[in-house]
């Protein structure tokens, strides 16, 4: 279990817990499974439990025993609207850029030191990136999460890389949060940010984001993900240009929709 921030109520963060667990999980849970992969007391989460289905976060197949995530957290997720401007004007334009390259393309947040996926159009190739919407992958080790750790500023990226244990994933990766960093400012300069195999072997992702740090909006990013057996000799500037064209109509895009809203 994860540790409680100062000043968090305890029981509140349990209960967030389990909700974030269930909506992961891959098939619903026992309560042995739950007391144990959260390591919770389990005097208290028969109680946490109890409200979480009475409040519908939770459902409980009284047949089964088992818990899965319930309607509400689905009610909930429908009005959150964080990124609807991006959903309203980016979905058409990445379907776009998937016909022009040919390769998979996705928009993502981020949430900690993980890019979180919002819009994926896939390339039509039969070997292409698996990857799906609510999906979470590593910032440090992606061209797009780096990317995404560009909009913010390097006092508070540098804080959330140091805060968690950095997994390498491939020869590649990089670890140290100064390196990425470093790697980070380079790509502010450049306008663009690569994945070159660090979160898979065989896989390269060029990306930009759509907020750099002194602008105000919804801090996101856009990427072209193929496989390095589709990539030249001009990579990743084959890429650059058609992705480039693509986050500058999808910023006027929002800046449009939202003056129109406004």
């Amino acid at each position: 279990m994860s540790e409680q921030p100062q000043g968090s109520v305890k029981s509140a963060g349990r209960a967030l817990e389990i909700v974030e667990f269930l909506a992961e999980a891959a098939e619903s849970q026992s309560f042995p499974q739950l007391v144990a992969a959260l390591e919770l007391p389990r005097s208290s989460t028969h109680g946490l439990l109890k409200t979480l289905v009475s409040a519908g976060w939770v459902e409980l197949d009284p047949s089964t025993k088992r818990y899965s995530l319930g309607l509400k957290a689905w009610q909930i997720g429908q009005r959150y609207d964080g990124h609807r401007l991006l959903l309203e004007s980016g979905p058409a334009l990445m379907r776009a850029l998937t016909d022009q390259t040919g390769e998979t393309v996705q928009m993502a947040r981020l949430d900690g030191v993980e890019n979180v996926y919002i819009a994926i159009t896939p390339s039509p190739h039969q070997m292409r990136l698996a990857s799906n919407v609510g999906m979470r992958l590593h910032a440090h080790a992606t061209g797009i999460g780096k990317a995404l750790l560009s909009t913010l500023s390097d006092e508070d990226a540098l804080h959330r890389l140091r805060q968690v244990a950095l997994p390498r994933l491939t020869d590649k990766t990089l670890t140290e949060p100064t390196e990425i960093m470093s790697v980070v400012a380079r790509g502010r300069d450049l306008g663009y940010f690569v994945d070159d195999e660090e979160f898979i072997d065989g896989c390269r992702c060029v990306a930009m984001p759509l907020t750099w740090p002194d602008e105000t909006g919804v801090a996101a990013a856009l990427s072209i993900t193929m496989p390095t057996s589709r990539t030249d000799e001009r990579w990743p500037h084959s890429m650059v240009e058609p992705l480039r064209r693509t986050v500058l109509q999808l910023r006027e895009g929002m800046h449009l929709v939202g003056v129109a809203r406004s």
